[in-house]
């Protein structure tokens, strides 16, 4: 999980100097500072993105090999089919 820090003192400053009352703009930094903190806890990063890709890879080399194996099992029954009819005719 990416870690990105939030600077409260600097932010609250900010305020401050463009005339925010002091109790205001530590308010402020307060509630951003939180709010920052619960929705970047939810973000994905790269290393969780190339997991996933590598699970769904896995995922698809083991249907093919079942898709594989089923279409074996369905031409080895067409042919035992067909040289049946043949033998019938």
């Amino acid at each position: 999980m990416a870690t990105i820090t939030f600077d409260t003192l600097k932010f609250a400053n900010t305020l401050k100097e463009a005339g925010v009352p002091p109790a205001q703009a530590e308010a402020e930094a307060t509630a951003l500072s939180e709010v920052l903190e619960v929705n970047l806890k939810e973000l994905v990063t790269k290393e969780d993105l190339k997991h996933e890709v590598e699970l769904l890879r896995r995922d698809m080399r083991d249907m093919e090999q079942r898709l594989i194996i089923k279409l074996g099992a369905l031409m080895a029954f067409s042919i035992g089919a067909v040289a049946a009819l043949v033998k019938l005719l």
